[in-house]
């Protein structure tokens, strides 16, 4: 059976953040300004119903980092001055430099952007859930910005039938592929989208701005996060993780969890073009 990987077309423009000396710069790619549909079809395979009504949102442009922040860049940040909490600067359960961080909470990944943002005088932020599954798909509709299946030769993901909660290793007619059993470094797959973003699909779960909401009626149409009143919300993940199967790595699959959870967690970070703060220079943005 053949199928069809979306190319990726184009070039992307970005900057880079120098975080500390010899860890990997933050690499912000420019996400364009633009519209699309959130959220899936009715007819998507293994759809669920939160990811629905599907509704028109409208995305200014901002920047947002080509990978999961690593460990290596969480333990540069762990150790500026301390913002509103404090930061393990080693927590993750799977260990490596270039491996995304993992097992941190909503609060410590707002507290890294909080810190981030002292350190470089310029406004970083969780990504919104809009501007999330806008970035991930770059301009795709299909269930993964590669097309209508995925395989572990693009992204890592439970590849192996999960037997215990009867979920299968493969999409659709897809295949199954291999399982891990733990996250892989950064850029290990050479698959960006259109945008020049990786792991979008798979590896850790990323956490969103946003409080969770079980379906879209009443969502923002501007891609600003949808917040409550209740500080104890469970806040949005998305992209699937190394640990379960292919239909959660979906464009529009979505989950959510108190934000005090630290299960294997990550995060990536996000910076709009216009918030950047008084009096500072902006970023010098480069063509790759």
């Amino acid at each position: 059976m053949t199928y069809t990987i979306a190319e990726r077309p184009g070039t992307n423009q970005y900057y880079e953040e120098v975080i500390a000396q010899g860890v990997m710069p933050l690499r912000m790619m420019r996400i364009p300004s633009g519209t699309f549909l959130m959220g899936s079809p009715d007819d998507e395979i293994d759809r669920s119903d939160d990811e629905g009504p599907q509704y028109e949102v409208s995305i200014s442009q901002f920047f947002m980092s080509k990978y999961p922040v690593t460990q290596a860049q969480w333990q540069a940040v762990a150790t500026l001055p301390k913002v509103n909490g404090d930061l393990n600067a080693n927590p993750s359960q799977f260990k490596g430099d270039l491996l995304p961080v993992e097992s941190v909470s909503w609060y410590d990944a707002v507290e890294f952007c909080d810190r981030l943002t002292i350190h470089t005088n310029r406004q970083y932020r969780l990504p919104t859930e809009a501007e999330w599954e806008y970035a991930c798909r770059a301009g795709t509709a299909a269930p993964f910005y590669f097309g209508e299946t995925i395989t572990t030769d693009l992204a890592n993901y439970r590849g192996a039938d999960y037997e215990e909660l009867g979920l299968s290793g493969s999409y659709d007619d897809g295949p199954e592929g291999e399982y891990k059993g733990q996250t892989t470094p950064v850029g290990h797959f050479d698959s960006p989208n259109a945008y020049g973003l990786c792991d979008m699909h798979g590896n850790v779960w990323e956490w969103c701005q946003d409080h969770w909401h079980d379906n879209y009626e009443g969502n923002p149409t501007d891609g600003s996060a949808w917040l409550t009143d209740y500080e104890g919300a469970s806040r949005v993940r998305r992209g699937g993780s190394w640990d379960l199967g292919p239909r959660c790595c979906r464009s529009a699959y979505r989950t959510g969890n108190p934000p005090i959870n630290r299960d294997p967690f990550g995060f990536r970070v996000s910076c709009s073009g216009q918030r950047i703060i008084q009096d500072t220079t902006p970023p010098t943005v480069e063509v790759a």
